[in-house]
């Protein structure tokens, strides 16, 4: 029983930590090298795809997606897609995906004139069940070394670690107050009536 109890404990862990990897604002440090449309048959990977833009036929089977094409600070690729996040999870109320995607066309870099500029994004990029993170903002920046601090992600984990914490500081008094004195009363009540059953048949 031990192993099942962590094992469910890690589980869980697991579960949170990939869940606010996903959700929380990251910075990426890249090169636009293009921007375009594409037309998306959301399958089996829809829950990583954001609902329709805001104003947009939510019931629609397909939809235009708006993507940048980028090479990173490393020399790797990354493509983005651009989609509102609306009033929906996660709570970035994005409603300017047209504006973005024109800024992400006027900053695209060309030849011999590099542009730098900090793409922030949530979700992730897996190409085998083609999913792609999300760009919230772009902003230019000085070059590739520019170091960004992620003060949202921080304020949010500190947060986060402090309810835990209350939570798990209230439940613990609670269990030393009411939960452990009423089954020790009850390991009593267990205990004695044995010793009784023994007694009377001479055991």
């Amino acid at each position: 029983m031990r192993y099942v109890k962590w094992t469910l404990i890690a589980l869980f862990w697991l579960f949170v930590a990939a869940f606010l990897h996903y959700t929380l604002p990251q910075t990426d440090i890249a090169r636009i090298t293009d921007t375009y449309e594409k037309r998306i048959d959301p399958g089996e990977n829809r829950w990583f795809w954001a609902q329709a833009d805001v104003g947009s036929d939510i019931n629609a089977a397909n939809r235009d997606v708006f993507f940048i094409q980028t090479r990173r600070a490393k020399g790797d690729v990354m493509v983005y897609r651009n989609e509102d996040t609306g009033w929906s999870w996660p709570p970035y109320f994005k409603f300017d995906t047209s504006n973005l995607q024109a800024e992400a066309a006027d900053l695209k870099s060309v030849a011999g004139d590099p542009q730098w500029v900090a793409i922030k994004h949530y979700g992730w990029r897996n190409e085998f069940i083609s999913i792609f993170p999300n760009a919230v903002s772009i902003r230019p920046v000085a070059g590739p070394d520019v170091r960004i601090i992620p003060w949202t992600s921080i304020v949010i984990l500190v947060l986060l670690a402090a309810t835990f914490w209350a939570i798990w500081v209230r439940w613990r008094r609670f269990r030393a107050r009411r939960i452990d004195p009423a089954l020790e009363q009850i390991e009593d009540s267990i205990a004695d009536g044995t010793d009784s059953i023994r007694r009377r048949f001479g055991r």
